[in-house]
């Protein structure tokens, strides 16, 4: 049993930001599986299997800054260990280039990241980041993770989502050191 985890915020006008991406990359790997989204306790939430194992696919509804909660419930009440979580999350530290999965980490500010930390307290899980780049002037991060992607990042976006969904897959098959052996020096371009 695996838990992937994709973070962003609940509501339309969330959907194609920067910060939700977690919940597209989740998206795009339930459905590429044949799997449907149900709304249950604190998330959405798709039951897929990949190569014989199971994976609980959520998105939470409690917005970033309380995912932990919804990770925490799905955790304890699918009996799954923290080596088998994997959260999705945007990274700014990261160009668009970029994918990053590790194996623990700080949360770098991200407030997602943070309320996992305060649930679990420890930043021993895996997480794979997706890098968004940081094209906005000082002050303004938060308009920027919060923007939609330019028409110009979206072949880039759907190219990466689709590269994330691989690496989802190869952490389930292959396991969290092969998988970053794999993906993290690659450089996703057009």
């Amino acid at each position: 049993m695996y838990l992937i985890a994709g973070l962003g915020n609940i509501g339309s006008e969330y959907d194609g930001t920067r910060h939700n991406i977690g919940f597209d990359v989740v998206d795009a790997l339930v459905n590429k599986h044949g799997g449907s989204f149900t709304v249950d306790r604190l998330a959405a939430k798709a039951e897929i299997t990949y190569r014989g194992k199971s994976l609980t696919c959520i998105k939470p509804t409690t917005y970033m800054n309380l995912s932990g909660k919804a990770l925490r419930y799905w955790m304890e009440k699918k009996k799954i260990p923290v080596e088998r979580l994997l959260v999705i999350t945007d990274d700014i530290a990261l160009p668009l280039s970029r994918l990053r999965l590790r194996g623990n980490g700080s949360d770098a500010g991200h407030n997602g990241l943070k309320s996992v930390f305060e649930e679990f307290q420890t930043e021993n899980y895996p997480r794979l980041r997706f890098g968004v780049g940081n094209g906005f002037p000082r002050g303004m991060q938060v308009e920027y993770v919060l923007g939609k992607w330019r028409m110009d990042e979206m072949p880039l976006v759907k190219i990466k989502i689709e590269k994330s969904v691989q690496v989802v897959e190869s952490f389930v098959h292959l396991g969290l050191e092969r998988t970053m052996n794999d993906y993290n020096k690659i450089e996703i371009t057009l």
